[in-house]
């Protein structure tokens, strides 16, 4: 149990900083250019994608043998595009009933993140962590 938590403490400092990476592109795209806010949070949660696969195929998660890298990189795309979707809902729906000032879509994109961050690290350890169950 105590390795399992280190682990997601581990997944919780990667997504920190892709959270970062994310709200960074989402504030600029939809504060900045005047980008539509949910347009604005699935092109930032692309970029921070990117970022999240090499940082937790690296520091999080062993690689499965059995998985070749492509592989791998596929079913975290995957993975990451079913949380893409999750995402984009809960901004959809919070844009729709809370309006695109800075601070909703903050709330908003705080919420989608929280709820994402538990399918991320749940299914990323299901299907990609080489690593034995504890």
């Amino acid at each position: 149990m105590r390795s399992l938590i280190e682990q997601f403490m581990k997944f919780g400092v990667v997504g920190f900083v892709a959270f970062f990476i994310d709200y960074g592109v989402l504030m600029l795209l939809s504060q900045g250019f005047g980008v539509d806010a949910v347009l604005s949070a699935g092109i930032s949660f692309c970029v921070s994608v990117v970022f999240n696969y090499v940082a937790s195929m690296r520091f999080v998660f062993t690689h499965r043998d059995d998985l070749s890298r492509s592989r791998e990189f596929f079913i975290f795309i995957i993975l990451s595009v079913i949380g893409l979707v999750i995402n984009e809902l809960i901004m959809l729906a919070g844009v729709a009933a809370l309006g695109d000032s800075a601070l909703t879509v903050t709330i908003t994109k705080l919420v989608a993140t929280v709820i994402v961050l538990v399918w991320n690290f749940f299914s990323r350890k299901k299907w990609l962590d080489g690593r034995d169950a504890e």
